[in-house]
């Protein structure tokens, strides 16, 4: 077979079932009777919208040629996107047998690196032990929605902490900005665990937070079927190490009660919100540096605004579905020195936007959609990048503490604007940039100073009704943000309006605040992906993996972290024996 790209299909063409138009457009593409074309399969599809009027769907094929012989004559002719189709092949996962005496390998974290590093060991015969801290997928969802309606925070369990990480409460994106030879495995193994075979071709592949959790459920039960074990409510909370190598992990019970383990590979895959985790190994010994990341709010606009802004006159064609977007801009800062990036992320098409704190009297905002995306508003964070000099120390948490500050900062804004405990700060863009302008920050913020739960009337009509579950206080975003964020996200807006139109509507959204784009800090791991213990030299047998140790920024990258890991890991077994 040969695959062949950059095949165009209308929108209606997209939509219809089997084969048939497809390879009509094949041959359309290569120049050949439609009658040569045997078989298409669709490999990879993407819709092109950059002309508005022009919006269609471009696709990859995998083509099956009546004649073998035209196939290798189109192969020798080097045409543009042509080339033979490579099938998939299984990633091959040698098996061993661990000697008698062997210690079994300790994941910390259930996120999307702990769980495709988990289940790569127990299909190699390693039956490793997961702990995670917090509860199982359907005791979190629980106790998630309680949070959501008015209970008190859980801070073992939560939308940070719990089954799956902080992906499960999320849009399920499985877009990597990074190329990896993991990738088509982590999609593979997604399917196999009851993810939505069209990950497999869509260019922007998502599962959705309602299929998510039954995927992570189904992906801890293959890791126990082949031999693994998970510890739920275990808190990792010491590690013993000796001549710089690990010997011993501490558990922490829901009762409190703590036991060792005895262990000589641990991979260490807490997630970007275990803080304590992170003051633990400053305290052992192990080398970690303050690293960027980015902070700043939730925007929302109604979905069927980024719809129309996306494909014009096309919006409501059914091969489409919802529009999302990605957005980037450079500002300088007005008092000078270097330029910041202002850009959105982790875009939720008709989705929500959730409370994605872990500790209590502090407020943290996140997004997720649905598989289906069709809630009434899209979401996106809106983030300026910060990074060590901002941090205001040179302690190696003090990006932790900067997160810290805002959260508190929002928490207690939102407060003293009327909400309750845990209501989140919110502000129409219009009303921001005029504060912005005019310097008027505590009369803005007085102006403001009124409450709102999830689908009451927030405000004038035409504002976005907030999706923030434990209620938006209006108030003044400038209260609890660093002013050189401020001034950068009052730069960016009308810059991105330029890039897509609609997005600094004077009644847009912006919902605060979002600190946890990523990790504040990184475990430092050498070409053997292990971690180094003070001043030893030796490899540790300490596993730093995924988005908390520093090394991923998303599920998918993070999944591939994990199964890098676990190869490695593997690899030192060898090499030992």
């Amino acid at each position: 077979m040969i695959e062949v790209a950059n095949v165009r299909l209308s929108l209606d063409d997209a939509l219809a079932k089997g084969e048939t138009r497809l390879a009509r457009a094949v041959a359309k593409k290569l120049g050949i009777a439609k009658e040569a074309v045997v078989k298409a399969k669709l490999v990879r599809k993407s819709v092109d919208a950059r002309r508005k009027s022009d919006v269609h769907v471009v696709v990859t094929a995998a083509v099956e040629l009546a004649n073998p012989a035209d196939e290798t004559a189109l192969l020798a002719q080097n045409l543009p996107g042509v080339k033979r189709h490579v099938p998939y092949a299984p990633l091959a996962i040698p098996t061993l047998r661990p000697a008698p005496d062997a210690l079994r390998p300790i994941v910390v974290g259930t996120g999307p690196a702990g769980l495709f590093c988990a289940l790569y060991l127990a299909r190699a015969g390693l039956r490793p032990i997961v702990a995670e801290r917090g509860a199982d997928v359907d005791e979190r969802t629980r106790i998630v929605a309680a949070f959501d309606a008015g209970s008190d925070l859980d801070v073992a369990t939560n939308i940070q902490f719990g089954e799956g990480g902080a992906g499960t409460f999320s849009d399920g994106k499985l877009t990597c900005g990074v190329k990896s030879p993991f990738a088509p495995h982590v999609l593979r193994w997604f399917v196999d665990a009851g993810a939505p075979r069209e990950i497999l071709v869509d260019a922007k592949p998502h599962i959705g937070t309602d299929l998510l959790r039954g995927v992570v459920r189904r992906l801890r039960e293959q890791i126990v079927a082949a031999g693994g074990e998970v510890r739920f409510n275990t808190t990792v909370c010491d590690v013993r190490f000796l001549d710089g190598r690990v010997r011993a992990v501490a558990f922490c019970g829901p009762d409190g009660a703590v036991s060792w383990v005895d262990a000589d590979r641990v991979v260490l895959a807490c997630g970007h919100s275990a803080r304590d985790t992170f003051e633990l190994l400053r305290d052992r010994g192990l080398r970690l540096e303050p690293k960027p990341f980015s902070v700043g709010v939730r925007i929302e606009h109604a979905q069927q605004a980024v719809n129309e802004a996306q494909y014009g006159r096309a919006a409501k064609h059914p091969a489409l579905g919802a529009a999302d977007y990605k957005l980037a801009v450079q500002v300088p800062e007005r008092a000078g020195g270097r330029q910041r990036g202002v850009y959105t992320f982790c875009m939720c098409p008709g989705g929500e936007v959730v409370a994605a704190t872990s500790e209590p009297g502090q407020v943290v905002v996140n997004g997720m959609s649905r598989h289906a995306r069709d809630g009434k508003n899209a979401n996106s964070a809106l983030l300026v990048g910060v990074g060590p000099e901002d941090f205001g120390s040179d302690d190696v948490l003090a990006g932790v503490a900067f997160q810290r500050r805002i959260e508190r900062a929002a928490f207690e804004a939102a407060r003293a604007a009327g909400g309750k405990a845990y209501a989140a700060p919110a502000q129409r863009v219009g009303d921001f940039l005029a504060a912005d302008a005019d310097g008027a920050h505590a009369a803005a913020s007085a102006a403001c100073g009124a409450s709102t739960a999830p689908g009451a009337s927030a405000g004038p009509s035409d504002v976005p009704v907030p999706t923030y579950p434990r209620g938006v206080a209006w108030c003044d975003l400038h209260d609890c943000l660093p002013p050189f964020v401020t001034d950068a996200l009052a730069d960016a807006l009308p810059l991105l309006e330029r890039r897509l139109r609609g997005f600094a509507d004077p009644n847009a959204v912006m919902t605060g605040v979002e600190t946890r784009s990523s990790s504040p800090v990184r475990i430092v791991r050498e070409a053997d992906l292990q971690a180094r213990v003070g001043a030893f030299d030796c490899p540790s047998g300490l596993f730093p993996c995924g988005e908390g140790a520093g090394y991923a920024g998303g599920i998918m990258s993070a999944a591939c972290d994990g199964l890098r890991v676990a190869e490695a890991l593997r690899a030192s077994i060898d090499a030992a024996r």
